[in-house]
């Protein structure tokens, strides 16, 4: 049956090697003489080795005295280690934490917060994760895939806490020599009737084009949808071209598109949410959604 030990006995043959007496050894573990030599002795029985010889300088390893030690010096670091990172991981310092999140988010102010979540959690590794669909990105916390979302529409579920964020206007994009773009104040949804819009398309974004549809519809008019594109930079290069406008998140703005004029859309808002599971008791979560509100832009 092998032998077993607890990390005393190493910190017993360290402290001995270190010390070179047993009783320096001893006061310096709070142990009396006796105690420490009685340990020793029967470390060395069990082992069948002699660990220590005594020599004009005191208690000198044997050479499985120094093998024993050198280990043990090893062993104990670890473990000290293993403790270093139970204590991290409870106050939420370790770990993995992914997030998922649109790029009208990473074009506002979500990306410096995601850089100071970084900075201030070195020891996290932080993975994210791009996603167009909100419903993924959902879905994706919901069933464990994702541990935060940062998305505007996120699907309402029992199982999920999705907290308002960071809110802006939806901002009309159109072309730089339009009369309209003359102004930069907010401009009434109406003025939407006489554009041709362009859009992503409806299947690869539902909820995003469903919530233009409905922008104009409550404006009382029916759109004119002329052309889609699949990427932010398709759609602001062809309102650059004069193939239209569009509407998009007031983030968009930091891409700064030559030949693309914004103006905000009055009375409307686009909001930004943190989304996440609501029985995720994760101390690493926690502390990201409080870095990431006192991050809020």
């Amino acid at each position: 049956m092998p032998w077993k030990y607890d990390l005393r006995v190493l910190t017993y043959v360290t402290a001995i090697a270190e010390e070179g007496s047993i009783g320096a050894a001893a006061r310096r573990l709070h142990l009396t003489q006796p105690t420490l030599s009685r340990q020793l002795r029967e470390l060395e029985n069990r082992l069948g080795v002699e660990l220590f010889v005594r020599g004009r300088r005191g208690l000198t390893p044997t050479a499985a005295g120094r093998a024993l030690v050198d280990r043990a010096a090893r062993v104990l670091a670890e473990a000290e280690a293993i403790l270093d990172d139970v204590a991290a991981a409870a106050r939420g310092l370790s770990g993995r934490l992914t997030v998922a999140f649109a790029g009208s988010g990473i074009n506002g102010g979500l990306g410096t917060a995601l850089g100071r979540l970084r900075d201030e959690l070195p020891g996290v590794r932080l993975d994210l994760v791009e996603l167009f669909d909100d419903v993924e990105m959902s879905m994706g916390v919901l069933d464990g895939g994702f541990d935060l979302a940062v998305h505007r529409l996120p699907v309402r579920h029992a199982g999920l806490v999705a907290e308002p964020w960071v809110s802006e206007p939806l901002v009309l994009f159109l072309p730089a020599a339009h009369p309209l773009a003359r102004d930069t104040d907010p401009v009434d949804a109406s003025a939407l009737a006489d554009l041709p819009l362009l859009l992503w398309p409806r299947e690869s974004a539902p909820r995003s084009y469903d919530e233009v549809i409905a922008l104009c519809h409550r404006a009382g008019f029916a759109p004119r949808v002329v052309r889609q594109g699949r990427t932010v930079q398709t759609i602001l290069a062809l309102v650059a071209a004069g193939f239209g406008a569009t509407v998009m998140a007031g983030s968009y703005r930091t891409l700064h598109r030559e030949g693309v004029a914004a103006r905000p859309i009055r009375g409307t808002v686009s909001r930004l949410h943190l989304v996440y599971r609501a029985d995720d008791a994760s101390p690493l979560l926690a502390r990201a959604l409080t870095l990431l509100r006192r991050s809020r832009p």
